[in-house]
């Protein structure tokens, strides 16, 4: 039943995000995320690379989000935008534990849920656990890319617990892209697409 769910979710973000963009969101035109140079090449280095991508992301949609839009939800028992969010934050913290790094003293969980509809403690907050995030990768060494590894309730390497997590990222994304636009907001990295597609079209004097 909850394989289904998710199938059918994933489907339904896919086709909100088609129909309302022609595919222009997956050409973005930020620059490539920069990796440390303490992990330049292999799985780790790899990884970071997703993290990177997927931080800009949240928080530059975070950011783009009106403040009085965070409490929006499609229907009762879903998440809203805001928590959307701050799922995302709870995660990182939650998986960096999973991984060997344990969370910043005092680091309330049930507090992370509580601040979904402040939009400037929420977008905060992303960036402190993406930051969390990123250290506790780096702690972790390429010799142990196949050594086992638990991760969302199942088993698997730790080279496959960062597939596992860069698809937790991508699933929830869809799912912040679809809030949006339904919500009226472009995602900014789209707008600036779009916005380079329409000077490129002007006649040249």
């Amino acid at each position: 039943m909850r394989r289904n769910y998710v199938y059918c979710l994933g489907v339904t973000i896919l086709a909100l995000g088609m129909g309302f963009n022609s595919g222009a969101q997956d050409k973005p035109t930020e620059k490539a995320p920069v990796v440390p140079a303490a992990a330049a090449t292999g799985p780790k280095a790899e990884f970071l690379e997703e993290i990177a991508y997927y931080e800009q992301r949240y928080v530059r949609l975070a950011e783009a989000m009106p403040a009085e839009k965070y409490a929006w939800r499609p229907a009762e028992g879903v998440r809203s935008i805001g928590e959307v969010y701050t799922h995302i934050v709870a995660a990182n913290y939650g998986v960096a534990r999973a991984l060997g790094t344990q969370p910043p003293a005092g680091l309330d969980f049930k507090s992370i849920t509580a601040m979904s509809n402040d939009k400037g403690k929420t977008v905060q907050a992303l960036k402190d656990s993406f930051a969390h995030f990123r250290q506790a990768i780096l702690a972790l060494s390429d010799a142990d890319a196949d050594k086992p590894q638990k991760m969302f309730g199942r088993q698997t390497t730790l080279r496959g617990s960062f597939i596992m997590i860069t698809g937790h990222f991508g699933e929830h994304l869809g799912q912040s892209i679809a809030y949006a636009r339904m919500n009226g907001v472009v995602p900014p990295w789209t707008e600036e697409q779009q916005q380079q597609q329409k000077q490129a079209e002007k006649p040249k004097p």
